[in-house]
């Protein structure tokens, strides 16, 4: 089997069900919760009840999947003590000084602070064209009426009959992330691979979409890309995509791997 690999969850909701559910297959892996509530665990998975638990467990890399304000409360804590994180909320990055202090904890300790790609693909060519001059990336949001209900109803228009395609946002990738904290974590992921000042964001509510559909659309002197990515709903959460934590245990397999692709 190898040598045994300790991983902490941060959540346990629909992302880290599924977390915990498609890691708990290899028997490498060893995991542990942070929660109050040790009955919502299955037996093979550790409850810890506090951050200083789980600092003292010292789990070799821990993934966030409880929101923003727990990158905020539990990051800079666990980067300090030296262990690595993997965060899925990442639109808490759009807080400069949050992520000011994330890295600097994490400089400091030798940790490594890990922007999983979520539910979109192409941040490595993002990356690849974030320092030419010119480059510029839109970023569109599509996702069904039903993930923008309440959005939907304060404009006074009912999602089930909605005929056409609504604009509910245009702007920044840090704003649309402070807007909506739990549904545009990969709108600052595409302005963390390509860079904030280049990077412009649309959410659209789109009846003729069933699934969340992410479109990524860069001109650069290099040349140019459309990337367009749509995945199906996670059962639990419409506003969330499925693939969300196969990303994120795909992150966790990445930090342990010999051969990084």
């Amino acid at each position: 089997m190898g040598a045994v690999r300790n991983v902490a969850l941060i959540g346990f909701g629909a992302i880290g069900r599924t977390l915990a559910a498609d890691l708990g297959r290899d028997p490498a892996y060893r995991l542990a919760v942070l929660t109050r509530d040790a009955t919502e665990l299955p037996p093979t998975v550790r409850a810890l009840p506090d951050v200083a638990a789980l600092i003292v467990a010292r789990p070799a890399l821990v993934v966030e999947a409880a929101g923003q304000s727990a990158v905020a409360q539990y990051g800079t804590l666990l980067l300090r003590a030296g262990i690595s994180l993997v965060i899925a909320s990442t639109g808490a990055l759009a807080d400069d000084a949050l992520r000011q202090r994330l890295t600097a904890a994490a400089q400091a300790s030798g940790a490594r602070l890990i922007v999983p790609a979520g539910a979109i693909g192409g941040l490595d060519y993002l990356a690849t064209v974030a320092g030419i001059e010119g480059a510029t990336v839109r970023y569109i949001s599509r996702k069904p009426p039903a993930a923008w209900s309440a959005e939907l109803g304060a404009l006074g228009l009912a999602p089930e009959s909605l005929a056409s395609a609504v604009v509910l946002f245009e702007g920044s990738a840090a704003e649309a992330a402070r807007r909506y904290p739990r549904n545009l974590n990969a709108g600052l992921t595409v302005a963390l691979a390509a860079g904030p000042a280049v990077v412009s964001v649309q959410v659209i509510a789109d009846p003729a979409v069933s699934g969340n559909t992410h479109e990524i659309e860069v001109e650069s002197p290099a040349g140019t890309a459309t990337l367009r990515f749509a995945n199906r709903p996670s059962p639990d959460n419409p506003k969330t995509s499925a693939v969300t934590a196969l990303s994120l245990a795909q992150a966790v397999r990445r930090h342990f791997a010999s051969l990084v692709i």
